[in-house]
Parts: structure tokens; sequence; C-alpha cells
């Protein structure tokens, strides 16, 4: 007879525990660098330096919004602007996409391979209400994964814990958050491509212009799509 060991403490919690101290560093260190001020007052040498090395601004790009989004830092929407000011809606709605993308799988990994699948376990070998609940997300999960990205109001570190949580493959995690997060980082990409003149007035980006009705509503409007095969199937994951 096989005796399973539970995991120790630092195995359940060492991934995540080095996860928030990493942002607690970065933040300490970055904070003041991570908002709109920042790119008001850096948006020429920035320009000057994509225009000398576009593939290196490229990847340093994807790599700060990477860390910005592993770390929870404030500043992924700065990041989205500063992609889309620096290279336009293309390619900078692809590089704000990657960077986002990546960012999630590393938080995903972290709680997954720390407490995530202790608690996936758990769920699994619950009963009741419970484990109808899970039953019914993995019966639909490419819906509920796309439902939770498309919908505005979902905080994005909700949406990449509560995958990591149910025990959801990583390669359907990263699709659908790449999928799901495309129309929102167009929108805001495409408000960083038309930032020059707004920064050099001063002024500052509208960040709401997502919660407008010509925009919201067609991003609702996607994340109802995204229900239809869970009302086909007529087995709601509750």
């Amino acid at each position: 007879m096989t005796v399973q060991t539970r995991p120790s403490p630092l195995r359940r919690f060492g991934p995540l525990a080095l996860l928030i101290l990493a942002a607690g560093l970065a933040y300490v260190a970055l904070g003041d660098r991570l908002g709109f001020e920042a790119l008001q007052s850096g948006h020429e040498a920035l320009q000057s330096y994509r225009a000398a090395h576009p593939v290196l601004t490229g990847l340093l790009l994807v790599l700060a919004y990477t860390g910005i989004v592993a770390l929870s830092l404030p500043g992924a929407t700065i990041a989205t602007l500063t992609g889309g000011f620096l290279f336009g809606i293309w390619p900078g709605t692809a590089l704000n996409v990657a960077g986002a993308t990546l960012g999630a799988i590393g938080i995903f990994l972290a709680v997954r391979a720390g407490f995530g699948r202790g608690i996936a376990a758990r769920l699994e070998a619950s009963e009741g209400r419970v484990a109808r609940f899970k039953r019914g997300l993995d019966r639909n999960q490419w819906s509920m994964l796309f439902f939770i990205r498309l919908v505005p109001v979902i905080p994005f570190f909700a949406a990449n814990l509560l995958p990591a949580l149910l025990n959801v493959p990583l390669g359907r995690f990263a699709i659908s958050t790449a999928l799901g997060i495309l129309p929102g980082a167009l929108v805001y990409t495409s408000v960083g491509a038309g930032l020059g003149r707004v920064l050099e007035d001063g002024g500052r980006p509208d960040l709401g212009v997502i919660f407008q009705p010509h925009i919201l509503l067609p991003l609702l409007g996607l994340a109802a799509l995204s229900l239809i095969p869970v009302l086909l199937r007529g087995k709601a994951p509750v």
C-alpha cells in the first residue's frame, strides 16, 4: 500500500512566496516608473531608442510587460499604451499580447507548482455541490476561460489564479489567454498609437474608453458568445 505524503509548506507556498517577494522588491525599485507620468516624461527618449534599435526595443517591451504581469505590478495598462505608442496598432498589439500572455503563464505556473495542485485534488475528491461545480467547469473549460478574459470587469490576476486552482491544462490556458485578451489589447494599443499628440500637449488619454458603449457592448457580446456551448449542452457549471 502506497502512502502519499503531503507536500511540505515550502513546496506548497514557496513558488508563490518568491513571486510575492520579487513583486515587492520590484515595486520598491520601479514603482515610480510604472505610471503615466514616467511615459509622459520619457516618451521622446523612448521614441529615439526605438528608432535606433527597433527589434531590441520590441524584445524589451515584451520582457517588461511579462515582468509586470507575472509580478502583478501596477502598470499593465501603461505598458499597453507604450506598445501602441512605440509600434502602432501593429505590431504593438502582438507585442502587448505576447508579454501579457507570458506573464499570465508565469503566475499560472507558480500557483500550480505550489498549492494549486493540492486545491485541485481536493476539489476532485469533494462531493455534493462543489463536485458538481468542478465537473461543470471541466466540461466547459474553453467557454469559461474565454468568458473570464472577455469580461473587462474581472481582474486579470483573478483570471490567472482561478485556472491554476482548477487544474486547467497549460496549453488551454495559454491559448485562451492570448485570444481572450486580444480585443481589449487592441483597444488600448490603438489608444497608445494615437498618444503622440496627447503627450506633446501634456494631456492624459481616456483610459475608460473600454467602458464606452460602442466598445463595451461588443466585448460583452463576445463574452456571451463564448457561453453558447454551455447553453447548448444545457449543463451550466453550477
